[in-house]
């Protein structure tokens, strides 16, 4: 007679294998880096007008501008330490930028001409000293808002 070699049975003392852990979401950096720019310029010009038109800032924005910015930073550019300060230090731009884009429309309409005549004409820089000498405690702390958010956002989404 002639027997078949059977494996033995599994009991309850054999553990299964554990699953394999999932691959690290990858990512291309640069990428990260780049709508993260984006982001921030598109913010910064959302800002501004949101701040034009209801003449006053508001949290929410600075919020909004953090998350976005750090959402494109962390989608694009996958789990990467520096794309979470990178983010930050773009959101805190594109707020600073936002809140000087206001100032350049509130001097439009206050002299009834163009953005681009006011970008012109005192630039940069004079749009920068007018926001120094008005800047208050609020301004600051928006900033910071929006860098906090857009750190979190970019470390929570690559994860």
């Amino acid at each position: 007679m002639s027997q078949q070699f059977q494996p033995p049975a599994p009991d309850s003392y054999t553990a299964a294998p554990a699953p394999a852990p999932a691959p690290a979401r990858g990512g291309n950096v640069g990428l990260g880096i780049l709508a993260a720019v984006v982001a921030a310029l598109v913010a910064a010009g959302a800002y501004g007008g949101i701040m034009n038109a209801i003449d006053r800032q508001v949290g929410y924005a600075a919020v909004g501008v953090g998350l976005l910015v750090g959402l494109a930073a962390g989608k694009v550019g996958g789990r990467n330490p520096a794309l979470p300060v990178v983010s930050a230090i773009l959101s805190i731009g594109a707020v600073y930028l936002g809140q000087l884009f206001f100032i350049a429309l509130a001097l439009a309409d206050y002299a009834h001409i163009g953005v681009a005549d006011v970008l012109s004409d005192p630039g940069i820089g004079g749009l920068n000293d007018i926001w120094k000498e008005s800047a208050e405690a609020m301004d600051y702390l928006f900033l910071g808002i929006g860098g906090f958010v857009a750190f979190g956002a970019a470390k929570k989404v690559s994860d």
